[in-house]
């Protein structure tokens, strides 16, 4: 019995350690909705964050959907209570709807991964209308 009950408390005081030594990743959000933008517009957006933890925070990779979406992270680590981006830039020379993501790794215990998402629409651009003469009248 005294074993168990000191075997419980040791398991205790390890999860209560793990628990007050680990860092956290925290978005102010998770989705960025560019609205209806016109084709060529700018397409960088950033997705902000803090170390809510208490040891630093490390960002191992960004993994993009496809092609047309580059994101770009923080190298170094992130110390506790620190604000840090990270910046997606979208091809905006397609037209249509779109939706993409980007998948963050880092050493956050509770969350080693997270998917960001970037949603909108491109819309071909507006031809400048062709400006009248004015008739001079003699």
């Amino acid at each position: 019995m005294k074993l168990f009950i000191s075997s419980t408390v040791v398991l205790f005081c390890l999860f209560m350690t793990s628990k007050l030594y680990a860092q956290e990743i925290t978005f102010e959000t998770q989705k960025i909705d560019y609205g209806t933008i016109q084709q060529g517009a700018n397409g960088e957006r950033h997705f902000s964050f803090t170390n809510t933890g208490n040891v630093p925070l490390v960002i191992s990779n960004a993994q993009k959907s496809c092609g047309c979406t580059i994101p770009t992270w923080p190298k170094e680590p992130i110390l506790p209570g620190e604000k840090a981006q990270i910046k997606v830039k979208y091809d905006t020379k397609r037209l249509g709807n779109f939706t993409k993501y980007v998948t963050i790794t880092s050493n956050d215990p509770k969350n080693p991964t997270i998917r960001l998402n970037i949603t909108g629409i491109i819309e071909k651009e507006a031809a400048a209308t062709p400006q009248k003469e004015a008739t001079v009248f003699k």
